[in-house]
């Protein structure tokens, strides 16, 4: 009786890279926070954020309940989520995507 070699899969050497998940910041409605305030926060806290958009923002929140507002990489998520925490607006936790 003859047996044949025993063949082991080769290993691939390629590596899968897998992007980093973006996060979302969230900015939920509340009954403290005036429109004006969160609209200036969403300007001063959010790279690019315009005052058309800041606004169109804050009318979801509050029509909508939550607005997100910004989504990208986790580092830059916390410090937004953190400012704007610390500003006084109500955020739900951030949220990878």
């Amino acid at each position: 009786m003859t047996t044949s070699p025993t063949v082991s899969p080769t290993q691939s050497s390629q590596v899968v890279r897998k992007p980093y998940p973006n996060y979302k910041v969230i900015v939920l409605n509340d009954d403290f926070n005036t429109f004006q305030h969160v609209a200036e926060c969403l300007m001063k806290y959010i790279p690019g954020m315009t005052s058309d958009r800041a606004w169109s923002l804050t009318e979801q929140v509050h029509f909508e309940g939550q607005a997100t507002v910004w989504v990208g990489p986790q580092e830059p998520a916390e410090l937004y989520h953190q400012q704007l925490s610390r500003a006084g607006l109500t955020m739900a936790p951030l949220e990878a995507v």
